[in-house]
């Protein structure tokens, strides 16, 4: 008899790469037994918290209104923000800045569009309940490596997109302070218990499961983490652990599953001593993938596994297996994200291998993906107006460094501008849950990067020549 099973398509519909939710959201607070045990909700509480960060944002607008008055009546002659002067004056250099920079704008990105399709083909086959079709395409994907141009497996993608309607719902309950409907988890439950011998169904329920007990977990620190959101975070690795524990040995030959398998290692007692070895796998199956060393950095810091010396460790170790794909890049894309997200990361890192792996990944992988990548990187994420205020000298001097590389990508590697890395990396670290739609996401990245090339060649530019950016790189070209 053919088993009957909550269908996964019973959730309203949005549009998953702006994670743009639907304002009619259920905020339902049903749970399950063992949710039951662990959640005395308090859905007021829950939303004060929000309180302290607006109040921030608050405080830091009448600080930013000050100090224009007080620098105006300092400097009387120079015109403040918001005044008719600087208007006219921003207005002039807005509409020179049209004229003069020349960069070919790609909206839809070979890297960017491929990744959209395979993980909305993900979407499609689970909302059609179609998960044979769906599991026969993801093995197919994960026997044979397929990848994007950048080394983004496409098994993962289709995971990504089969789960994303579940993932996203419980995303936006538990940021809304509610405990999320849990229909959606049941549903592939459900699925998983008509096939209980397909792994790649398996896969897919459980980071399904660990994509939403790190929601309850949050980015805090250890120490900061409630303890029913700790207790919600442990119960569903834990469901997600019984679910891979079946297939062990097909982990050993399966990117898909370590991977998955990988990012149980969190919620070991001691994951510390365990995520170093468990990664060295996983990226060794595929060393083209650049997201698991960019994951293993940001886990091995202090407020969350592990240790700066181990993150330098790792780093090192990580750019001497990956030799023959990245040269010394290895090492940089470990520390991508670890010195985006926390300021201790740049005492432990060796600045000039760091340079030098940026380098050989450019010259390695001489994609516009990467250039967009790393330019905005260099260009926004370590631009020292980004550098936090109460930063100490180490801090800015490696931020500075970094930032110095970005004449060179401009000059040597940026060819055409794709506007969502740029929107990303102007977003910083921590976006949140609500994004913009996507067309505002072109137009915050296409301003984004626009301003950071424009002040990079802020001399160039006022004295009159065009930058022409195209396929041979950047061509200086003086005013007529």
């Amino acid at each position: 008899m053919k088993t009957v099973r909550k269908k996964v398509l019973g959730l309203p519909e949005y549009r998953p790469r702006a994670a743009a939710f639907w304002p009619e959201y259920p905020a339902t607070t049903k749970a399950t037994p063992i949710e039951k045990q662990i959640l005395e909700t308090d859905s007021n509480m829950a939303l004060l918290s929000n309180l302290p960060g607006l109040a921030q944002q608050a405080r830091d607008s009448l600080g930013r209104s000050a100090q224009a008055k007080t620098n105006a009546k300092m400097n009387p002659n120079e015109p403040t923000e918001g005044s008719p002067t600087a208007q006219t004056s921003a207005r002039l250099f807005a509409d020179a800045l049209e004229r003069q920079l020349v960069l070919p704008l790609s909206e839809d990105p070979a890297e960017e569009s491929c990744r959209v399709r395979v993980q909305d083909r993900g979407q499609f086959l689970s909302r059609q309940e179609r998960w044979e079709e769906l599991s026969r395409e993801m093995r197919g994907a994960d026997n044979r490596k397929v990848a994007t141009h950048c080394g983004m497996p496409h098994a993962d993608l289709l995971s990504v997109g089969a789960r994303t309607d579940v993932v996203l719902a419980a995303e936006q309950a538990i940021a809304d302070g509610f405990s999320p409907n849990l229909e959606g988890i049941e549903a592939l439950e459900s699925v998983l218990s008509e096939f209980p011998d397909d792994y790649a169904i398996a896969a897919v329920v459980a980071q399904a499961h660990m994509d939403i007990g790190w929601s309850w977990r949050g980015t805090d620190w250890t120490h900061e983490i409630p303890e029913r959101n700790q207790k919600l975070f442990e119960a569903h690795f834990s469901r997600a652990q019984e679910i891979l524990e079946s297939f062990k040995k097909t982990s050993q030959v399966s990117p898909l599953l370590a991977g998955a398998r990988c990012s149980l290692v969190v919620a070991h007692p001691q994951p510390a001593l365990q995520i170093g070895d468990a990664y060295e796998r996983l990226i060794d199956l595929n060393p083209v993938n650049v997201a698991p060393m960019r994951t293993l950095g940001n886990l091995l810091l202090p407020r969350w596994f592990g240790s700066y010396d181990a993150l330098e460790l790792e780093a090192r170790r990580t750019a001497g297996r990956g030799q023959n794909t990245w040269g010394n890049g290895g090492y940089a894309w470990v520390y991508l994200d670890a010195l985006r997200v926390d300021q201790g990361a740049a005492r432990a890192l060796d600045v000039d291998f760091f340079l030098d792996g940026l380098r050989d990944i450019l010259y390695l992988q001489p994609d516009q993906h990467i250039a967009n990548l790393l330019a905005a990187y260099t260009g926004i994420t370590m631009s020292p107006a980004r550098t936090p205020i109460e930063a100490p000298d180490v801090v800015r001097e490696v931020r500075a460094a970094i930032h110095g590389l970005f004449d060179n990508i401009l000059r040597d590697n940026l060819k055409e501008l794709h506007p969502l890395l740029w929107a990303e990396a102007d977003l910083g670290p921590n976006p949140g849950v609500f994004l913009p739609p996507r067309s505002a996401l072109l137009r915050k990245g296409h301003d984004a990067a626009r301003n950071a090339i424009a002040a990079n060649f802020v001399s160039e530019l006022r004295s009159g020549f065009t930058l022409d950016f195209g396929r041979g790189g950047l061509n200086l070209i003086p005013e007529s």
